[in-house]
């Protein structure tokens, strides 16, 4: 096997996941004290609801080098601050498609549902999110060059 193939094998993404702090990363925490396993390659930030997550910082996710992207909240109806998911689908709905228009592949960008007895739900999500973005290799589009 040649050095380059090596490499892409070994490759591992690395993907930012904003998760609700009520829900998807009590549901995280439960996946790690259940033993569920799932790939090291997520960068988890904490955030107090999925609605709060804006575009912004999801770009600058992907312009700072992040290969792919991961906001899971509270399922729709159960959100600790009423609607803040409701808000956080929506403008999820738009920037998949804004992301689109600009070239970047939509599987870079993922989002879920998951509450807090939820540990093995997380786990698998976690792995198919993994999955995906290695499929699609490193980022190259908005990554910022040093």
């Amino acid at each position: 096997m040649s050095d380059i193939a090596k490499k892409q094998a070994e490759w591992q993404p690395k993907i930012i996941a904003f998760l609700c702090n009520w829900c998807s990363y009590a549901g995280a925490d439960l996946a790690g004290v259940s033993r569920y396993q799932y790939p090291p390659s997520l960068r988890i930030v904490r955030v107090p609801c999925s609605g709060r997550v804006s575009a912004n910082m999801i770009l600058d996710a992907l312009r700072s080098g992040a290969d792919g992207v991961l906001v899971s909240g509270c399922h729709p109806g159960d959100c600790h601050y009423i609607s803040g998911n409701y808000y956080a689908r929506r403008r999820f709905a738009v920037l998949k498609r804004f992301l689109e228009f600009v070239g970047i592949e939509p599987d870079r960008v993922n989002f879920s549902w998951i509450s807090a007895s939820e540990g093995e739900q997380f786990a698998e999500v976690a792995t198919e999110v993994t999955e995906r973005v290695k499929k699609l290799g490193p980022a190259r589009h908005l990554v910022k060059e040093f």
